[in-house]
């Protein structure tokens, strides 16, 4: 990555086009995101229903002032802990951010990401970048430039800065007072939180009452081949099927391909490693449906299953 390739993005950022680029988390779909028409953009080619809000990305704590009307010390607080980070808070929006964005709420989300060319598009574009993920809407998410070619072939721009390392998208909270509530879990934990707002209420919406912000429909981050979650018993896998699997174990499995996201149950490459896992399942022509493991919903299990059981969801 070059700074030419930079400002070639950052030109076509401001000139009201769309630009995939990575985070740490998973590739973003970015247009300026004080410019509606380019905004609705990202709605067309994704194919997202308006319903969804997206997320605003800054490079600056400074813009916060900006974009919301109320900036407490608790958000301070968790912005200097975790930004830059897979961490979106969810505030209050100022009038300049177009209702489109938000899908017509009073609140928009806001993170300042942890990839230094998302950072440097940021600023080479001088606006916030709504970004949703850089994919057909419910479709896998996008690890790498090449999932996003293979999905959004029609992007004005890809910036490929390689695979993504965090690889599952940023936890989102929204803080009213001293309640912070976890609307979708990511590797930035409910405890990492609360060791960071030790005087705050910190609890999971497990069914938010309005969709807020994105990743909160039952049914999302799906391959186009059926998924299944697997009973760790179940040993006799279809013909023609493959595996996703977090560890070795002592079982013989009988599928036809088997990917580990890690050889020893470690969280963190699991989360890493899963969509990649899914997207080589589903470019495999030889495999018909994809069975995975699930993980015990504890501290980043909480993410991990979160993205497993939506990804699932419609072949249950």
């Amino acid at each position: 990555m070059n700074e030419n390739q930079i400002e070639i993005a950052a030109q076509i950022i401001r000139s009201g086009g769309l630009v995939a680029f990575p985070t740490e988390t998973v590739y973003g779909l970015g247009a300026n995101a004080l410019n509606p028409i380019a905004v609705a953009k990202i709605f067309e080619l994704k194919e997202r229903p308006s319903f969804d809000p997206l997320i605003v990305h800054i490079a600056s704590v400074d813009d916060l002032s900006t974009l919301t009307q109320n900036v407490d010390q608790n958000v301070i607080r968790l912005a200097e802990k975790f930004w830059p980070g897979p961490l979106t808070i969810v505030l209050p929006k100022s009038k300049i951010v177009p209702d489109i964005v938000t899908s017509g709420l009073d609140t928009v989300g806001i993170r300042m990401p942890d990839n230094e060319i998302a950072l440097k598009l940021i600023r080479a574009a001088n606006c916030p970048i709504a970004a949703p993920s850089a994919n057909k809407f419910g479709n896998l998410s996008p690890l790498s430039a090449e999932h996003v070619r293979k999905q959004l072939p029609n992007v004005d721009y890809v910036l490929d800065g390689g695979t993504t390392k965090v690889g599952i998208e940023s936890t989102i909270v929204t803080i009213e007072g001293n309640v912070c509530t976890l609307l979708r879990p990511g590797v930035i934990t409910i405890a990492d939180i609360e060791n960071t707002l030790p005087n705050t209420f910190v609890f999971n919406a497990e069914k938010p009452d309005k969709l807020i912000a994105p990743g909160l429909l039952r049914s999302h981050y799906s391959p186009v081949k059926p998924l299944y979650i697997i009973d760790k018993k179940m040993v006799k896998i279809p013909s023609s099927s493959g595996l996703i699997v977090h560890g070795k174990n002592d079982l013989i499995f009988t599928a036809s391909k088997i990917i580990y996201t890690s050889q020893t149950f470690n969280h963190l490459e699991i989360a890493a490693n899963l969509f990649s896992a899914l997207h080589a399942m589903e470019d495999d022509e030889n495999i018909k449906q994809i069975f995975i493991e699930p993980v015990p919903e504890l501290g980043l299990g909480l993410a991990i299953m979160d993205r497993i059981k939506k990804a699932a969801y419609k072949y249950q």
